[in-house]
């Protein structure tokens, strides 16, 4: 099971957290992994009914198991998009509709891609919500992701906005990787709401 969610000490830099998180994540043994994917499809699936263009991702390395809500998705007719990582010295990710006959391909990463140049390339702002991996996550819904900055690139133009805000963004990750707070940086942008195999968390932006 997770263990309890641990106080932030003011002094610990966002790199000795991000290591401690995931050692955290690493300790989880298989069983409770395969439990907390099926529960984030349960507690999900009603925001399936947000909008009919979900952005998602493919789970990598110890990251919770988002395939589950993926194929609910698919199961309700959204159309679900998977993101794109750009070329070398590039931050802004593109997303692309799933293929079911698609071509994949690792990107940098190891991680499988249907980047054909012949798919359509669309930007965060085109999807209705947004499921996003992360290490880390607060009670204020700040988090911290692995370091890259892909997300906060993409999703910059989200900075200051109290009105127009799309897509809705959705942190998804098992309940020990929640912190008592956590530094923020100007960048940084926080999520509307947190999915984890205890529920969902909302906040108002």
């Amino acid at each position: 099971m997770c263990p309890a969610a641990f106080q932030t000490p003011s002094t610990e830099s966002k790199s000795e957290l991000r290591k401690r998180l995931r050692q955290l994540r690493r300790a989880l043994k298989p069983r409770d992994r395969r439990a907390a994917a099926q529960a984030i499809a349960r507690h999900g699936q009603a925001l399936l009914a947000f909008g009919k263009r979900c952005g998602l991702y493919l789970p990598a390395k110890e990251e919770i198991d988002v395939l589950p809500l993926l194929n609910r998705g698919l199961g309700k007719g959204a159309r679900c998009y998977l993101p794109v990582v750009p070329p070398a010295r590039q931050r802004k990710l593109w997303f692309v509709a799933l293929q079911a006959e698609g071509r994949w391909t690792p990107n940098r990463y190891g991680i499988s891609e249907q980047s054909h140049r012949s798919y359509k390339r669309v930007r965060a702002a085109h999807l209705d919500i947004l499921f996003l991996p992360l290490l880390g996550f607060d009670a204020a819904g700040n988090r911290i992701g692995m370091g890259g900055g892909y997300y906060d690139a993409t999703l910059a133009y989200l900075r200051g906005r109290d009105l127009w805000r799309k897509p809705l963004l959705v942190g998804v990750a098992f309940e020990c990787q929640r912190l008592a707070a956590l530094p923020v940086d100007p960048w940084d942008v926080p999520l509307d709401a947190m999915l984890t195999e205890r529920g969902l968390r909302r906040w108002r932006r």
